[in-house]
């Protein structure tokens, strides 16, 4: 084929939208974006927050976020890594383990507001859906913090993980509206929640009930699946007590410290932490001596 000089006039911007870089990268939805950050003109620049959601293989991150002209702003953040200090030492990525994530950002968010005594959320998670809502003070009536939830590009279907750090941050007491169409438990038919079946995957029971049944069918298998858990002898009739601990501990104090961490690193050790692992490139000079060497030790 004869050579084609792409020609980048208008058409090919609106076609193209080579601005957009993430969304040719696929990892920003900017249809749901721009309904997400896009503010009231009468709000005169108050932050629209919201509450992004996101997994790895081996972590869940939790943030409240904000947008300004020049990017988005992070708030408050909380992490699955940091579940271990509260009690919870193995499932970092299930679906109690993202509850109990989504009520520590919740707990952090309202600690850092002043605002976690005033808005308490449900104490004890008992699967029913409830929302939060103002309450009176001295000075009348204070309104919850707001946050929309931000899924990112994770299909919403019922029962993702996604829910479970929602339904987490709402029962910590922040105000995220929802419905209960997408929990565990929810009934198409009757359009009723069962909130039984929602409080068993809060407190690990779909997690215990996998291994119970592991167990009797196939005991390597279950041996090797849950290899931590036997390790630190975790049975499954313990998880709903160390979800529930953790929860307790978590409104105790949500900004715990790592008891087994050190220091804290100070800026040029984390600089001279990153070079350890930096490959720095040959001059022309020293590749030159490189081959030259390599002549020498295969001539010997």
């Amino acid at each position: 084929m004869p050579f084609t000089k792409t020609v980048k006039n208008d058409a090919y911007f609106s076609r193209y939208q080579t601005k957009y870089r993430r969304r040719r990268e696929g990892k920003t939805d900017y249809y749901a974006r721009k309904r997400l950050i896009t503010q009231a003109k009468n709000k005169y620049n108050a932050p629209k927050y919201r509450m992004v959601v996101r997994f790895t293989n081996r972590d869940i991150v939790t943030q409240i976020v904000y947008s300004e002209i020049s990017g988005d702003k992070v708030f408050a953040a909380a992490y699955a890594h940091e579940l271990p200090r509260y009690g919870i030492e193995q499932g970092l990525t299930n679906w109690s383990a993202a509850y109990a994530t989504g009520l520590l950002l919740a707990r952090r968010t309202l600690k850092k507001l002043g605002l976690d005594e005033q808005f308490t959320g449900v104490e004890e998670a008992t699967g029913e859906h409830t929302l939060t809502e103002a309450v009176e003070t001295e000075d009348g009536e204070r309104r919850p913090f707001k946050a929309f939830l931000d899924v990112g590009l994770v299909r919403t279907s019922t029962g993702n993980r996604v829910f479970a750090a929602m339904k987490g941050a709402s029962d910590g007491g922040i105000f995220i509206p929802h419905s209960d169409r997408r929990f565990p438990g929810y009934d198409i038919e009757s359009e009723e929640l069962d909130a039984d079946t929602l409080r068993n995957y809060i407190v690990g029971g779909h997690v215990s009930e996998y291994m119970e049944t592991l167990a009797d069918e196939d005991e390597e298998r279950f041996r090797s699946q849950f290899v931590k858990y036997v390790e630190n002898e975790i049975d499954a009739g313990d998880l709903e007590e160390i979800y529930t601990e953790a929860h307790k501990a978590i409104r105790e104090d949500p900004f715990k410290a790592d008891e087994n961490a050190g220091p804290k690193k100070s800026k040029a050790e984390w600089k001279a932490e990153s070079k350890k692992f930096k490959v720095n490139k040959l001059s022309h000079d020293q590749k030159k001596a490189r081959v030259q060497e390599k002549i020498r030790e295969l001539a010997a």
